[in-house]
């Protein structure tokens, strides 16, 4: 074969070789099948915040006085956003320091597929099991709490670009704060942590009311206190807004802060992001 042929074989090989989007579809098939093969972890993924909704509504159930809401329907559309943290911020955040700990990451970076593939895959995951949590809430929360869905567009819109945004800014993080840990072992710790404190001061398990002002102001500064008050201006009725820290849903805001938090969670993931550990050379 001459030189000629090689090269034109070449060419031909590297023009069928899929790109990045469509690995990345693939990766994220492989993804999701892998994650509902652990039937032990799904079940927690999907219960937990079940449960944890369940108990905190059945203990608070009384009005909520001039709010023309019970306390119950607040920790719906709260655990929604305390769901899609879990299944993006706290999820990539562990697994990647897993993977990057077993080296998975090594191997996956001395072969062809393009990075990027990697993340695609991941974002297809939490996309869907995001989705999927959320819906699962919102049953429960409509069929046993009396939340009702919205009737009008404008508050369906909301609802999708605050998931999205959400979403993506705690992914966005979640791949950051997975260069943190050392090890495996230590990579719950070094996520859940964090995650835990922000529950408490972002309004997920604590009314709004009953929070000090500087831990709110803490809470504020990250995506989850906003996802709570977003999900909240969509999924409860106008008269709730007096709970809010500043009496209003705020939705310019809850953008703002939204979208300022995906692009520097973006920021952060290029400074920070190792495919091995500094140890590993």
């Amino acid at each position: 074969m001459t030189t000629a042929a090689v090269r034109e074989a070449r060419e031909e090989a590297r023009v069928r070789l899929p790109g990045a989007w469509g690995l990345g579809l693939r990766r994220g098939a492989l993804e999701i099948k892998m994650f509902f093969r652990q039937r032990d972890h799904v079940v927690f993924t999907f219960a937990f915040p079940v449960v944890l909704l369940f108990l905190f509504a059945s203990i608070f159930s009384d009005d909520v006085e001039g709010a023309g809401i019970k306390a119950s329907q607040l920790y719906v559309p709260a655990m929604m956003a305390a769901g899609i943290m879990s299944t993006s911020f706290q999820s990539l955040g562990i697994s990647i320091a897993v993977e990057r700990d077993e080296k998975v990451l090594r191997r996956l970076r001395g072969t062809p597929m393009p990075p990027a593939a990697y993340f695609l895959g991941k974002i297809w995951l939490i996309l869907v099991t995001g989705l999927m949590e959320t819906a699962l809430l919102l049953l429960v929360g409509t069929t046993l709490y009396d939340v009702e869905l919205p009737s009008d567009a404008g508050r369906w819109f909301t609802f999708a670009w605050v998931f999205v945004l959400g979403l993506t800014a705690c992914a966005l993080l979640g791949i950051a704060i997975s260069s943190v840990p050392e090890s495996s072992k230590s990579a719950s710790s070094v996520v859940v942590l964090p995650f835990l404190v922000l529950q408490f001061i972002s309004g997920v398990y604590i009314s709004i009311g009953t929070i000090p002002d500087w831990m709110l102001d803490v809470g504020a500064l990250f995506p989850l206190k906003w996802m709570c008050q977003g999900l909240r201006g969509v999924f409860l009725p106008d008269s709730a807004q007096v709970l809010e820290q500043a009496g209003g849903w705020e939705f310019g805001r809850v953008a703002l802060v939204l979208g300022a938090w995906c692009v520097g969670g973006l920021l952060l993931c290029l400074l920070t992001f190792r495919w091995k550990h500094r140890r590993d050379g």
